[in-house]
């Protein structure tokens, strides 16, 4: 019973997630860069996604469970990015991430692979992002969210603040950090009257209405999938390593 539930809920959030609406501005559209920063984005996160995937051979075959539990995370990654909130002072719209929580269970360098793509497929069948637009949208969400992500849960629990705390501290900085650097990306590449740093700014600024918010529920989704599992499971996190907290993967 509880199985068919939980099948029942995942069909639904992907069912909403495939409903048309107007997201097509959801991560960075297609044709928003130009070429060369377009390429610029996809060279920096090339050897991300290499690193990544040779990181998943070596755990995979060290950890015959691993690789079903990248899977599941993915598809987290995939349905929680798939939520689109408009931001009106923008003209776009904002959506959680899920690579903090991500980075936590299963490494940034995965979190890289199962973010890229779920940026993919929302490119190809649901219009969110862009093909052109994937290295920048791989950038901001996949690295720099998993990374940052990653970093704040180990260096604050290396500070002894509470797992759950710095899970929450985690899914927060990374959201945000992604939003910042989406906002560096599009600045750098779109013409304006204005300097670098004031377009950067006042893109950053059109995100917060509903970034602030977006990222402290990520917070509160990181923490609580950590507590669920820590209940439920806690033999997991140690396997993943995540128990102790004692280093990356």
């Amino acid at each position: 019973m509880k199985t068919r539930k939980l099948t029942g809920a995942l069909l639904l959030l992907l069912a909403v997630a495939a409903l048309p609406s107007t997201a097509g501005a959801m991560h960075i559209s297609e044709g928003i860069l130009p070429p060369q920063w377009a390429a610029l984005w996809f060279a920096v996160a090339i050897p991300f996604v290499a690193w990544g995937l040779r990181e998943m051979k070596i755990r995979s075959a060290r950890e015959p469970f691993f690789k079903p539990m990248v899977g599941l995370i993915g598809a987290a990654v995939f349905v929680i990015s798939c939520m689109p909130i408009p931001v009106l002072t923008a003209g776009t719209c904002s959506h959680p991430c899920g690579t903090g929580m991500a980075a936590i269970l299963i490494g940034p360098a995965l979190t890289v692979v199962v973010s890229s793509v779920a940026l993919l497929l929302q490119a190809l069948f649901l219009s969110h992002g862009g093909l052109t637009t994937l290295g920048g949208n791989i950038v901001s969400m996949g690295i720099v969210g998993a990374y940052t992500g990653w970093a704040v849960f180990h260096v604050t629990r290396r500070a002894g603040l509470p797992l759950w705390g710095a899970a929450f501290l985690a899914g927060l900085f990374s959201d945000w950090a992604t939003y910042a650097t989406t906002s560096v990306e599009l600045a750098s590449a779109l013409p304006g009257s204005g300097s670098f740093l004031h377009m950067a700014a006042a893109i950053g600024l059109s995100f917060m209405p509903t970034q602030l918010p977006l990222g402290i529920l990520e917070g509160v989704i990181t923490a609580g999938v950590y507590r669920f599992i820590s209940v439920r499971r806690p033999s997991l996190l140690e396997c993943l390593g995540v128990a102790t907290a004692g280093g990356a993967r």
